[in-house]
């Protein structure tokens, strides 16, 4: 099975990869859109918070359970299902527009379940991954996966600014439906292994669903560098996320810019990203991979520090500081979901991936909630200072536990450990 793996794993895991590229395309336009047209119709922070809020919601609450369902169900099938399903909301969208009835609360409504359906697809394409992929390439795809994304933070912003200049709403909107069918096909001609329950017995889709997110729960418990290393990209977020929410504030009050100057530090964020994303696919990481996550955290925290102590007449100091910042970035995550993925039970993924999914975005409302006052005592710059510091004290404090820095030697015990198990 693994030397048929390793033969034939390109031809069946690009195919699948290539149609998600265009359903991100596709995502991100209307991302930017459904934003923009939020700041110019209110120009109002609140509602600019609340669409974010309402986007982070499924990941809290609904995460563990879609966790299980992964774990549960043909991923292949959960893939389709959630394309075509975000795609009829996005026409429902259209349809809104087109008819001039839309309202705000319709775009908060739209954002709360194109994210519900995200959330489904998402720990099904990436448990997938470790089923199609050999361990050794794991880290090189993820490098791939985080240059694609930044590819998409370059171009999927100021496409979308100029569509708006020449089409309506609701024509730029339907380019989503199509990236969606270019997603969805080649998943009709691939077939993705599905992991057998740890117990080889056939389970009732809707039973048993709370024992089942106990074994998740459990099974980080009881691996303490698997856990801290969820724990330690949930404080990262916590500590982050604010930060760049607040990166349109900094752009417009500190750097007195506008909206090309917000693009254009989207734009170079995401250069830095297709930057670290590449040199993780070709470099690979070092050899320990726990290594790589903690120096490009490092990295992180100095790069916002950069980003911080940029005073008003030196914009391409800030520049500087989020193109370092999109080179870390992922580096650091391509890292975290490398050892998570070769690692971790095909059978437990969907559950670790969404309870790190959940535990993440959970943290973003109750960062903004502590960094709002915070900003408006220190200034929105003083949180990129707290944000900076936080990482190099994280990646610092990594290296000297134990547990942490031993997670892929404890990974390959447990494995060797299955496999003598009758």
């Amino acid at each position: 099975m693994q030397a048929q793996l390793n033969k034939n794993w390109k031809s069946k895991f690009f195919s699948i990869w290539f149609g998600q590229a265009f359903s991100l395309l596709g995502s991100q336009i209307v991302q930017f859109t459904l934003i923009w047209y939020l700041t110019k119709q209110t120009g109002s922070a609140s509602v600019l918070a609340t669409s974010t809020l309402v986007s982070l919601l499924p990941n809290i609450f609904l995460a563990p359970f879609i966790g299980v369902l992964v774990d549960r169900w043909d991923r292949r099938r959960i893939m389709i299902v959630s394309d075509i399903f975000i795609a009829l909301v996005t026409l429902l969208l259209i349809f809104l527009f087109f008819t001039n009835r839309i309202l705000i609360w319709h775009i908060y409504l739209v954002m709360f379940l194109r994210e519900a359906g995200s959330t489904f697809h998402w720990p099904s394409m990436r448990s997938s991954t470790s089923l199609l992929v050999p361990k050794e390439q794991m880290a090189r795809v993820e490098g791939m996966n985080q240059s694609i994304r930044g590819l998409l933070n370059v171009l999927g912003p100021p496409f979308a600014a100029l569509l708006l200049g020449f089409f309506p709403i609701q024509k730029i909107l339907s380019i989503d439906i199509i990236t969606a069918l270019i997603a969805i096909f080649p998943l009709f001609f691939v077939q993705i292994p599905q992991p057998l329950p740890e117990n080889q017995q056939e389970i009732q889709p809707f039973t048993n669903l709370i024992t089942d997110i106990k074994s998740g729960l459990h099974y980080l418990k009881n691996w303490k560098g698997m856990l801290i290393l969820t724990l330690t990209a949930t404080l990262i977020n916590f500590l982050v996320n604010p930060g760049f929410t607040l990166t349109p504030l900094l752009v417009t009050q500190h750097f007195n810019g506008n909206a090309v100057q917000l693009s254009l530090v989207e734009s170079v964020f995401g250069i830095g990203v297709i930057s670290g994303g590449v040199l993780l696919s070709t470099w690979g990481g070092f050899k320990k991979r726990i290594i790589t996550t903690l120096t490009s955290i490092i990295g992180m925290g100095l790069a916002i520090i950069l980003i911080a102590v940029a005073p008003a007449n030196l914009f391409n100091l800030a520049l500087a500081g989020m193109l370092m910042t999109g080179v870390m970035n992922p580096i650091a995550n391509g890292s975290i979901t490398a050892i998570m993925q070769t690692n971790v039970k095909p059978d437990m993924q969907g559950r670790v991936f969404t309870t790190l999914s959940s535990l993440a975005n959970a943290m973003s409302p109750i960062s903004m909630v502590i960094a709002a006052p915070v900003a408006e005592l220190v200034g929105i710059q003083g949180w990129f200072y707290i944000g900076g510091i936080g990482c190099i004290l994280l990646g610092l404090l990594g290296f000297t536990n134990n547990n942490l820095m031993g997670i892929e030697q404890e990974g390959l015990r447990r494995q060797q450990a299955e496999k003598t198990i009758p």
